[in-house]
């Protein structure tokens, strides 16, 4: 693998683990609030947060290499 996908997987799992470390309360009740969407919604969340992650990976290739 090379650097920029090191690079971007270390800042997912420094992103992801802020919200636990920091506000463990408001993140637990996040995720019970999420765990009540109905599937639909969470397809379209997961989607665009699968879209943006590309864009940004495109966007840093682009500029990096």
């Amino acid at each position: 693998m090379n650097a920029t996908i090191w690079l971007a997987l270390a800042l997912v799992l420094v992103f992801e683990g802020l919200g636990p470390m920091l506000y463990p309360r408001a993140w637990r009740r996040m995720i019970a609030t999420m765990s009540t969407l109905p599937d639909n919604l969470l397809r379209r969340f997961g989607g665009g947060l699968v879209v943006a992650g590309i864009v940004i990976y495109y966007m840093l290739r682009k500029t990096i290499g």
